[in-house]
């Protein structure tokens, strides 16, 4: 059985941090590119950063130079390192886990930057 399990996630107020982590289990065969994805009320879901099993990541334009996404391929985990968070970056954020015959999804963990 395939889990993508999420940790990480709460309330912070504006110019905090908080660090994602999501473990993979139950997939065989190689994982391409792991990310983060996130949702905000009444928008659509946005893919925030990536990084293949090499080490190439990329952000979207929003929270470039602010969050570093990482991986341990030994462990099948991927997490986001968030800084400077701003109240628009709320939302619930999604794991994601590329193999070359589908797309595995985390069940989400909500972030909430307010003050």
């Amino acid at each position: 059985q395939v889990q993508l399990v999420e940790s990480g996630g709460g309330l912070v107020q504006p110019g905090g941090s908080l660090r994602l982590s999501c473990a993979v289990s139950g997939i065989i065969g190689r994982i391409n590119a792991m990310g983060w994805y996130r949702q905000a009320p009444g928008k659509q879901r946005e893919l925030v950063a990536d990084i293949t099993s090499g080490g190439s990541a990329r952000y979207v334009d929003s929270v470039e130079g602010r969050f570093t996404i990482s991986r341990d391929n030994a462990k099948n985990t991927v997490y986001l390192q968030m800084n400077s968070l701003k109240p628009e970056d709320t939302a619930v954020y999604y794991c994601n886990a590329v193999t070359a015959w589908y797309d595995y999804w985390g069940q989400g963990t909500q972030v909430t930057v307010s003050s």
